[in-house]
């Protein structure tokens, strides 16, 4: 029987990882930036300040990373606010699903809340979540897995009751540390041997995430 799910938003719900990255690029282009691609892929699943300090750990402490951030924030908001971010295949079936079946959800993600509950709202699904945690509600960062479990104690469940759906290796390795159930639905990554060995399950997209808690309920 499944209690709760706890849900990563970007790159399980919405397709915005790939968009973050493609706007990096743009920037390393403008500037001349070598191997941000890599980078990027090293910084899926962590909050700001992680992510912050990957990049000064890699270009060192004069790299203006505020002052890109900020202008890769404002060129996102303009184009993908407003519900225009585009959502993954198989959310709102996965999520009328849970809800279907009086199961417990939970978003918790590295983006800071604000922003979470924002572009949830935007794309009218904000109703189908108990509680949203953002990666500023936090002090540390995943692969820590502090985030999943101050979601599970605001759900009023035990973590290890949880199936926590992520896509990136430091939300598995959370999800894992977090003694839940990590079910990985890869979008950017694929698992590799150390991975996969994490993961309860692994799955191609949502729907088939759906069919599988549909043998369960």
């Amino acid at each position: 029987m499944i209690k709760a799910v706890i849900f990563d938003m970007d790159g399980v719900i919405f397709d915005s990882e790939r968009v973050i990255c493609d706007l990096w690029l743009e920037i390393a282009k403008e500037n001349d930036i070598p191997g941000i691609e890599e980078l990027m892929l090293k910084c899926i699943g962590l909050n700001d300040k992680a992510t912050d300090d990957l990049f000064t750990k890699t270009y060192g402490d004069r790299f203006p990373y505020a002052e890109f951030k900020k202008k890769i924030s404002l060129e996102y908001h303009s184009r993908y606010d407003g519900g225009r971010l585009p959502m993954k295949p198989g959310v709102k079936e996965l999520l009328s699903f849970l809800k279907a079946n009086n199961v417990k959800t939970a978003l918790a993600s590295s983006t800071r809340v604000e922003t979470v509950t924002n572009q949830l709202r935007d794309a009218d699904i904000l109703k189908y979540f108990d509680v949203v945690v953002g990666g500023d509600m936090v002090n540390n960062s995943k692969p820590n897995p502090e985030i999943f479990l101050q979601a599970a104690e605001k759900l009023q469940i035990d973590a290890k009751e949880a199936y926590i759906i992520e896509d990136s290796f430091n939300g598995i390795k959370a999800a894992h540390a977090a003694n839940a159930f990590p079910v990985m639905v890869p979008d950017m990554l694929e698992p590799n041997e150390e991975i996969s060995a994490l993961c309860h399950r692994i799955f191609k997209d949502l729907l088939k995430v759906k069919d599988y808690f549909e043998g369960l309920v």
